[in-house]
């Protein structure tokens, strides 16, 4: 387990999709100090608005990969969230691709808690997935996509692990729509709203390090990894905690009460103390990274 971001050593990891809303967070955790280790090499696409430091444009769809210098270990949050979704699966095998002629896994690719559908129950790695929308069908595509194309290449393979994502806070539709004036929250019967797993964003990048730090050293990464806080967030204690304002309404019979991950494979790779399900430090982390409210 990582004790000191200095003992990560001196390479930094590349993420591609920068410019995206997670990656704009991570831009800004990282000009704040808080970045945790190397400052990493940043993919944009061609004329993207952010410029951060160590950036390098690049279309990862029509273009040759360029000279992205000394790097170690790929992010890939690059993906579709409207639009051709088809994109999730292209993005996810180009990174595979840049892996394989640089030499410089292992690959994280970001995939979504949606891919396992409606549930009332901790969802694990395991679970049979259903998902209900055109996202998380996408996201499931680009999953058997990637594995159809590591089955392939058999022992040329780099590492890659597929990283399913709870609600990122700050780059979530809740607190996105939050941040814009009061938001409406399905109230069940027994009064309370809905649970979903959460990450602060700074908590994200303690993961992300973690795990290169541990596939560097030849720890085996699992194929499939939740990623999310163990204990799962209320909506409303989430708005409470940011001072927010919100309105209920009777939850329709296809409300999504729960939609939870099991995080047991995570804590068996990351530090307990990094997993924080507390509404207030997901909030902090969440103003960290750029997100603020009227």
């Amino acid at each position: 387990m990582i004790t000191d971001p200095q003992t990560i050593g001196t390479m930094p990891p590349l993420v591609l999709g920068a410019s995206g809303r997670i990656g704009t967070g991570f831009q800004r955790l990282a000009r704040a100090g808080l970045w945790p280790g190397p400052l990493p090499i940043w993919q944009v696409r061609p004329g993207s608005a952010l410029r951060p430091v160590k950036a390098v444009e690049w279309d990862i769809l029509t273009k040759a990969p360029p000279n992205f210098g000394d790097f170690q270990g790929i992010i890939c949050l690059a993906g579709a969230v409207t639009g051709d979704l088809r994109a999730n699966t292209n993005l996810a095998l180009a990174a595979i691709q840049l892996a394989l002629g640089t030499g410089r896994g292992p690959v994280l690719l970001t995939s979504s808690s949606a891919v396992y559908g409606r549930t009332d129950v901790a969802m694990a790695e395991s679970a049979v997935c259903d998902p209900i929308n055109d996202y998380g069908r996408a996201k499931l595509a680009m999953e058997h996509a990637v594995a159809a194309r590591l089955k392939e290449l058999g022992n040329a393979a780099p590492n890659v692990c597929i990283l399913r994502i709870g609600n990122v806070a700050g780059a979530d539709a809740l607190l996105l729509a939050a941040a814009q004036g009061p938001v409406t929250l399905d109230q069940f019967d027994d009064g309370q709203g809905p649970e979903r797993s959460y990450v602060g964003m700074l908590t994200l990048t303690k993961i992300l390090t973690q795990l290169l730090w541990m596939a560097k050293r030849s720890i085996a990464l699992p194929p499939i990894l939740n990623i999310a806080a163990p204990a799962p967030v209320q909506m409303s204690a989430l708005l409470q905690a940011a001072g927010l304002i919100w309105n209920w309404r009777p939850a329709p019979p296809d409300a999504m009460r729960r939609m939870v991950l099991d995080t047991s494979r995570l804590q068996t790779f990351v530090p307990p103390e990094l997993l924080s399900a507390d509404p207030a430090e997901i909030i902090r982390q969440s103003r960290c990274s750029g997100w603020a409210a009227k």
